[in-house]
């Protein structure tokens, strides 16, 4: 006779919680189910990780700087996406985060992993920034097209006070912001090793973590968004009122998706500050502030998913069109953008993700 064992009360809680979080890996907010949605995936990450071994450090490091902008673009998706929040302020705590990162470590070094410290302060600073912003302005009942002034007034602002420090008084310790030249000289990200530390230039190494950062940050956020929270963000996108009728606190879930949305920003200033080992104040101009709109746009500011392919899509594009010049690459921007908002709306790759889905579910049938 088999003896019936009963789970152990002390781990049964962790592994339903973990399998909760597991199963909203798919869900109402986001496209994108089944097996063969999950086999393609696997494929597409595997694709990316066997990159390296056809391209040479160049064009590695190239790749790598695509992915760093990615975070950004998620962060935006979840505040204009799902929130309905139109920001202009992402590259505003890009910049502020890039500068807290260059400060510490120019002061403390890299060693033992220093870095890696100045990373999550940077990216914390990032965010509680940004809830400051969302607390002004969600509480003080700003909405509509007046998000978007306040939060471009904002980056304008720091855009403009970075690019006034460039005397000697203009130092945190041994750091000097330089005003509009920019600040240079802090150390890339490093890894404690045996032997001395590992340096992650923008080479094959830094890609490597970067597209792991990438694959950990999409999954959860696909988890959040499929939870209780990106539920109500999405009902606050839909109609506030009925939202706050039901009982939600609708300034404070704003007030968080736009925090969160600061930190993903940080996380791409950060990232970018160590893999050029430089940032400059333009990194917070209108140009700037302008483009991760064009991303999220053009791939779908509804769908996590069609977001991040977006992003990728749009500045591999971009970057091969500013071989011909910038200005060229900014109008072909531009003119996407138009084609956008006037024939797909909901985003190229958000369209082109749902009609794949619909012909799929009718061959099903």
């Amino acid at each position: 006779m088999r003896r019936l064992e009963l789970p152990d009360a002390s781990e049964a809680p962790a592994r339903q919680g973990l399998r909760l979080w597991l199963s909203r890996l798919e869900g109402p907010q986001t496209m994108g189910r089944g097996p063969g949605f999950w086999v393609a995936a696997a494929l597409a990450v595997a694709a990316a990780a066997a990159y390296p071994a056809f391209a040479n450090d160049y064009v590695v490091g190239n790749a790598a700087y695509f992915l760093v902008w990615t975070f950004m673009a998620m962060g935006l998706g979840v505040v204009w996406g799902y929130g309905g929040a139109l920001s202009f302020g992402q590259t505003a705590f890009f910049g502020l985060a890039g500068y807290t990162y260059g400060v510490i470590t120019i002061n403390i070094g890299s060693a033992f992993g220093a870095t890696w410290l100045a990373l999550l302060l940077s990216v914390a600073l990032g965010g509680i920034f940004a809830l400051l912003i969302g607390y002004f302005m969600f509480y003080g009942r700003i909405k509509g097209v007046f998000i978007g002034i306040v939060t471009l007034s904002v980056t304008l602002v720091l855009e403009t006070f970075m690019a006034q420090t460039a005397g000697p008084q203009w130092r945190i310790g041994e750091a000097r912001l330089n005003g509009f030249n920019g600040m240079s000289g802090m150390p890339p990200l490093t890894v404690p090793w045996f032997g001395g530390d590992v340096l992650l230039y923008a080479g094959t190494t830094l890609y490597y973590v970067l597209l792991g950062m990438v694959v950990l940050v999409y999954m959860g956020l696909r988890m959040l968004l499929n939870a209780p929270f990106g539920n109500v963000l999405v009902a606050i996108r839909e109609n506030p009122e009925r939202a706050e009728m039901l009982g939600y606190d609708i300034r404070l879930y704003q007030m968080l998706a736009f925090g969160l949305g600061g930190a993903l920003a940080g996380t791409s200033g950060v990232l970018y500050t160590a893999w050029g080992q430089y940032i400059t104040p333009s990194s917070m101009g209108l140009t700037s502030a302008a483009l991760p709109i064009v991303w999220v746009a053009v791939g779908g500011r509804r769908d996590i998913t069609a977001t991040l392919l977006g992003c990728l899509l749009v500045i591999a594009g971009f970057q091969s069109l500013t071989i011909y010049g910038s200005q060229y690459a900014l109008i072909v921007m531009g003119v996407l953008l138009v084609f956008t908002v006037l024939v797909t709306p909901n985003g190229l790759i958000y369209t082109a993700m749902d009609r794949v889905g619909r012909l799929f579910g009718e061959a099903r049938r």
